[in-house]
């Protein structure tokens, strides 16, 4: 696997100009959770590039009718749009711009420093007559989350330079990600007073979503440069600064950025926020702020970092996948969720998908505080009554949690995803369960879970049907996990998530209080056909093989693996048609596997052996979602290598580019995938049936790893190396828990000899 950027612990570095720019630009990108944009330069390029600045909570619903409609579609399309490019400082020597797409340099260097969340870039520019040293530092800030700094220094080595910056704001953006190319924003006002500011806000729609106005706002501080001019135009306001150096004279610019949106303040009072965030940092200085924002990631590393001893491109790729999923959501705002390409990208629109309940919830339980886990969930619920509103749209009773949403609504277009791949319903429901369990705690589960689980088996109650010849209910017209199947008839994973989410929801109830079952209008008729279905689910399977079957006709395929194809088949989703791809074996990612991760519990280790040996060689992994569940599957079964290359897929997927489409921006609702490998898989953590155990190894490529756990209020450290474990009680009373089968307790540090696993079919 080619690699584009070096490898270093704590660090994405390239010295290449222009090469993989638009990778370049992905794998650099920043955010703090409000805020994020691609590495793309202060100053400009002038090639192949995709400029990227977006705001968390902020979207467009563009239009999507297409000549076919079907009843049931969503009216629009919801998608993150570009928002002021706030990074531009337009840089001159000599009156010639800096282009690096046209310009050669020395010693080029870029550098994301993630322990600080910092990134870096450095070259030496040269016309032959003159040479410069430049260096840019930028940051989006993780204690004042609506600012953002970037410093430009210039030092002149050889000979005399006449140095020109000219910070500026472009509020002219546009999506690469559009249907016509269309410019989504309006000014709304700008000016030069107190700061240079603007103030833009999306056009009009048609389908009484909310406006977003924002305002962005500079103040930019120079050393050894004096200011000549200000100025503004449409979309646009700039300052310039200016002087001459002679060799070995430096000068710098500090360029302060605060965004400020209608989510949380009315435009009338978004330039005196805005400019009171600016005044406050310019007051503070360029160090004071730089200093509190790596002290914020410091306090986020603290608890979160994983160790690897041995290994510095494993160490850099869970890193890399922490730093990336920290920079785009850390709790603070429950109005927001992950989206798949963070803010890194346009691709799957910045939406939230079935990803937060699948891949990032089961992290965050670990390395947050409980708000933040519970907040994903309160996320969910206060979008009930539009789940409601969903399913009414396909004419079925609950409630139908969307594919891709910003507001609860569905607002994805393609049939086969929108209205078939309704397993999501049931990573909505497993997200309560895996809550429950993990904290002991049935509180929210009582009280607003239980709306949801409603909500959904409602909905289960009406989507399936009664087969009066085979006396079983069944699912059909569906899309399973594995995208490369549509329009199916009884999904094993479907139809099993649908009947568990029935039983858990039956189980739950007789919990609650007669008051919240009034107040759910819960009727014996009801749970009688709840049980029913519980009781006489169809399920696909195959005695003679051992296995799921993953839908009905999935055998009836020609069934070959994938090393039958050829190297330049893959990825077979850019290689091959669409109806090629229907036709084949070949699994986009973990479908029947998905659910034996989902209810890991329920299974023998025989059962998840014989599936997993059937499935795993058909499967292609060309969804970032597949390499984790298959990772932490294999180390439960004592397939160490499968484990850790699918390790090494899920964590280093972008930092390698797996699939070859990291350009679009990065896999950020799979970046769990690494942390997730190594607690879940390598460590052997569960916690689903309400209790924590672990059957830790290590893979033989390490020789150690170390992490941090939250669990029921204890700060729990976990040191494994070839041959040992220790468990530390760092925060918080003692703790019984199983290790590998055996009860244990801790209270100080507990040592054990690693055992390892072993295959249970011989």
């Amino acid at each position: 696997m080619e690699r584009i950027a070096m490898v270093d612990p704590w660090k994405v570095i390239t010295t290449n100009v222009k090469d993989n720019k638009r990778v370049q630009e992905s794998l650099t990108s920043i955010g703090n959770g409000y805020m994020g944009l691609r590495g793309n330069f202060e100053e400009g390029f002038s090639g192949d590039t995709h400029i990227g600045t977006y705001l968390a909570g902020v979207w467009y619903p563009d239009k999507t009718r297409v000549g076919w409609w079907k009843i049931g579609y969503p009216d629009y399309f919801g998608k993150v749009i570009n928002a002021t490019n706030f990074i531009p400082v337009t840089v001159k020597v000599n009156g010639r711009q800096v282009d690096l797409a046209v310009d050669d340099v020395k010693d080029f260097r870029l550098e994301l420093d993630m322990k600080e969340g910092i990134l870096n870039r450095s070259y030496i520019w040269s016309d032959g007559k003159v040479d410069v040293a430049f260096s840019f530092s930028r940051f989006v800030s993780a204690a004042t989350k609506e600012l953002a700094v970037i410093k430009v220094d210039a030092e002149v080595i050889k000979g005399e330079a006449d140095i020109e910056m000219i910070p500026h704001l472009d509020g002219a953006v546009k999506n690469e990600d559009s249907n016509y190319d269309e410019d989504f924003w309006l000014e709304r006002g700008r000016g030069l007073a107190p700061y240079p500011y603007l103030t833009t806000k999306t056009i009009e729609n048609n389908f009484g979503t909310d406006h977003f106005t924002v305002t962005t706002m500079m103040a930019n501080q120079a050393e050894n440069l004096e200011k000549s001019n200000s100025a503004d135009a449409e979309m646009k306001v700039e300052e310039s600064f200016g002087g001459k150096l002679a060799a070995g004279e430096k000068a710098s610019l500090v360029k302060l950025i605060s965004v400020v949106t209608s989510r949380d303040i009315e435009e009338a009072d978004q330039v005196k926020a805005a400019a009171e965030l600016i005044g406050t940092a310019a007051e503070q200085g360029y160090v004071s702020v730089r200093d509190a924002h790596v002290s914020e990631w410091a306090n986020r590393w603290n608890n979160a970092d994983v160790v690897i001893d041995g290994d510095e491109a494993s160490q850099q790729g869970v890193r890399f996948n922490i730093f990336q999923l920290f920079a785009t959501y850390y709790g603070e705002d429950p109005r927001l969720n992950v989206g798949p390409k963070g803010f890194t990208g346009e691709k799957y629109g910045g939406a939230t998908y079935w990803d937060t309940e699948s891949c990032i919830l089961p992290m965050y339980l670990s390395i947050t505080d409980e708000e933040v886990a519970r907040q994903l969930l309160v996320y969910r619920h206060n979008q009930l009554e539009q789940a409601y509103t969903n399913a009414g749209k396909q004419g079925l009773d609950g409630a139908l949690y969307p594919m891709v949403t910003f507001t609860g609504i569905e607002c994805h277009n393609e049939w086969e995803i929108t209205f078939e791949e309704i397993h999501r319903n049931g990573a909505i429901a497993h997200a309560i369960y895996n809550y429950s369990t993990y904290y002991g705690d049935e509180s929210y589960l009582l009280d607003k879970g239980l709306d949801v689980l409603v909500g959904i088996s409602r909905f289960w109650a009406d989507r399936v049907h009664y087969s009066a010849r085979n006396r079983q209910y069944m699912i059909h017209g569906v899309t399973g996990p594995n995208e490369y199947e549509n329009n199916v008839n009884n999904n094993w994973y479907t139809n099993k998530m649908a009947a568990w989410t029935l039983r858990y929801t039956m189980e739950s109830l007789e919990k609650a209080a007669q008051e919240k079952h009034a107040s759910l209008n819960i009727t014996k008729e009801e749970l009688d056909k709840w049980a029913d279905i519980v009781a006489h689910m169809y399920y696909p399977k195959d005695d003679e093989l051992g296995i799921f079957v993953q839908h009905d006709t999935f055998l009836d395929k020609e069934l070959r693996p994938v090393d039958s194809l050829q190297p330049e088949e893959r990825p077979i989703n850019q290689n091959w048609s669409w109806d090629k791809i229907l036709r084949s074996p070949f699994i986009k990612q973990a479908d029947v596997l998905q659910g034996l991760y989902f209810l890991n519990h329920e299974f023998t280790m025989e059962e998840k052996e014989k599936n997993f040996d059937f499935y795993e060689p058909m499967t292609v992994h060309e969804s970032s979602l597949s390499p984790l569940v298959h990772s932490i599957l294999a180390s439960e079964l004592g397939k160490k290598d499968k484990a850790f290359e699918m390790y090494e897929r899920t964590a280093r997927l972008d930092l390698d580019n797996y699939n070859n489409d990291t350009e679009d921006g990065l896999h950020i609702t799979s970046m769990s995938g690494g942390w997730l490998s190594i607690v879940h898989g390598f460590a052997g953590m569960r916690t689903l049936e309400g209790e924590l155990s672990f059957k830790p190894y290590c893979p033989k490529q390490w020789q150690g790893y170390n992490f941090k756990l939250k669990y029921r209020g204890r700060l729990i450290k976990v040191d494994v190396s070839t041959d040992e474990v220790a468990f530390t009680l760092q925060e918080g009373e003692a703790l019984s828990f199983k290790l590998y089968g055996e009860d244990v307790t801790l209270d100080g540090t507990l040592t054990h000899a690693v055992k390892e696993p072993v295959s249970q079919i011989q």
